[in-house]
């Protein structure tokens, strides 16, 4: 087994409160430095920017300068010291080839090379190249990764696939698992675990178990992370990080941000949802608001009505509350490839182990996610101890991951046919919310997982119908705007907004399942 190398906490990672100083709130609570046409189109490109020279040079003179409630003063001071983050939508070429041209043209333009430049910001070091989405998204992203490494095998980047597979067990080493982004501001929290589904497909590509061994340590330290705390959880502590006790004593997991302060990349919306809620309930516990914030960014629906007790209202979000369906179908993935990795290794005993885990992780999920009323598998509510009755796209996971049962997996291929199955592909959830993880919007990772699953169970011509309605939508809206968009709204087959930001242009994992949709069979 490869040597096992000691890693750093989180917060040894400087934030970028810690980064910025006073900075950070004399910037972030001026708001003729925020929106359209101004210097910051939102908090991130704030958090984006690129420091010219040392962080406590600048800050030493920013704690000279005379004029700090100026801001025009202020707004001179940032262009002197620091590089602004472009604020297009568009990937910076011109190009009217067909669309599979044009994706190919966009990998050159997602790729970044290994940063290890001097200055780096708010920006993680990688070792090896990567891709970002695009937009507003200039960094490495954990589970969009995995759509888009699809792609990239499709596309014959082979080499590039390895980059970035290495890039995030480097992350793991060095931080002790892999972040939402590359970036300081996520260091609290990761993503939807697909890592393991990572180097799966890399070893199927290579036909070689070998590569499981070589990233048997990383897949550990992944599992690692997710479980840290499940030991000291008993009948009276039933929460402890991502882990949750269930009623009879098995352990699941939940979405869970270990700060408790605004998202520094979406601090001015945080501050904001914050003060939406003090008008009424001015004793609300805001602590508690912000985690759930982050813990629903941590589950890459950010944000859905899955996670709001009042689906009109952001501020009723309460994530950490909840069993997510798809966070345990990916942990149970998780448990199956380390027994793989062990029994590659030769190391039975713990391959039994990891066997045993995934067998009690998938009973658990059947006894407490499968709705026999609705017909449907369905996140629970471990305060209220019943389902939280939200449709949507997250309950076919147990199919993606081979769970389901045959009856089962019937039944949600009904409800994915007669409810979800719109002229673009398959809508989000059922409920017109107007976050972007709702009606009427669709996402290219869950048209992949939902052909997946329904392709796992033999519903082959379900799931053909929904990659030729998706990829159909996405090569109109191509013809029409010359883009290729992070999100479409599946039910009008046209460009779609929602939630906290404008639709962005690129994009990484929309061109990852469209060209692996391309190329299955």
């Amino acid at each position: 087994m490869p040597s096992t190398t000691s890693t750093q906490n989180e917060n040894q990672i400087e934030t970028p409160r810690e980064l910025y100083g006073a900075l950070f709130t004399d910037v972030l609570n001026n708001d003729s430095l925020f929106g359209k046409h101004k210097l910051f189109g939102d908090s991130k490109d704030f958090m984006d920017c690129t420091p010219k020279r040392e962080m406590s040079d600048i800050l030493s003179d920013y704690k000279k300068l005379s004029n700090k409630n100026s801001t025009s003063c202020l707004k001179q001071f940032l262009l002197e010291n620091f590089d602004i983050p472009s604020t297009h939508n568009t990937p910076q070429f011109s190009d009217s080839s067909d669309i599979n041209t044009h994706i190919k043209t966009l990998w050159k333009v997602l790729r970044r090379s290994a940063n290890n430049q001097k200055f780096n910001g708010t920006l993680l070091p990688l070792q090896h190249d990567y891709i970002v989405p695009g937009g507003r998204f200039r960094e490495i992203y954990y589970w969009d990764s995995y759509f888009t490494m699809l792609g990239l095998f499709a596309d014959g980047e082979i080499e590039l696939v390895e980059n970035m597979i290495n890039n995030f067990a480097d992350m793991i080493t060095h931080i002790g698992f892999i972040p939402n982004g590359n970036r300081s501001y996520y260091a609290s929290r990761s993503q939807p675990p697909f890592f393991s589904y990572m180097v799966e497909a890399f070893a199927e590509y290579k036909s070689s178990d070998s590569i499981y061994v070589t990233y048997l340590n990383a897949l550990q330290a992944e599992y690692n992370f997710w479980m840290k705390g499940n030991q000291q959880l008993s009948t009276s502590n039933k929460f402890q990080n991502h882990c949750v006790r269930m009623h009879d004593g098995e352990i699941l997991n939940r979405y869970y941000d270990s700060s408790d302060t605004p998202r520094e990349e979406m601090y001015r919306n945080d501050v904001e949802t914050a003060k939406q809620l003090k008008e009424i309930n001015p004793n609300f516990n805001e602590k508690e608001l912000f985690r759930n914030l982050r813990s629903g960014a941590e589950s890459g629906w950010d944000f859905s009505s899955r996670w709001l007790k009042d689906y009109d209202n952001l501020y009723s979000i309460h994530t950490t509350d909840i069993i997510p369906i798809d966070l345990n179908c990916l942990m149970y993935h998780l448990e199956c490839t380390l027994s793989k990795c062990y029994a590659v290794y030769g190391d039975k005993e713990k391959a039994k182990l990891y066997t045993q885990k995934s067998e009690n992780r998938k009973n658990a999920i059947i006894k407490y996610l499968w709705n026999k009323e609705a017909n449907y598998f369905m996140d629970y509510d471990i305060i209220q101890n019943n389902f939280t009755n939200n449709f949507s796209l997250a309950g076919i996971f147990p199919l993606f991951a081979r769970i389901a049962q045959k009856e089962q997996a019937e039944k949600v291929a009904k409800e994915i046919q007669t409810r979800f199955l719109k002229d673009g592909g398959v809508v989000t959830t059922l409920y017109h919310t107007g976050q972007q993880w709702d009606y009427p919007n669709g996402w290219a990772p869950l048209q992949w997982i939902t052909y997946k699953g329904l392709k796992n169970y033999s519903y082959d011509k379900l799931a053909d119908e929904i990659k030729k309605r998706w990829t159909q939508m996405v090569e109109y809206v191509y013809s029409e705007t010359g883009k290729l968009l992070e999100k479409y709204d599946v039910v009008n087959v046209s460009t779609t907004g929602g939630g906290e930001y404008p639709n962005q242009d690129g994009f990484g994992w929309t061109n990852g399942v469209y060209r692996a949709f391309c190329t299955s069979k």
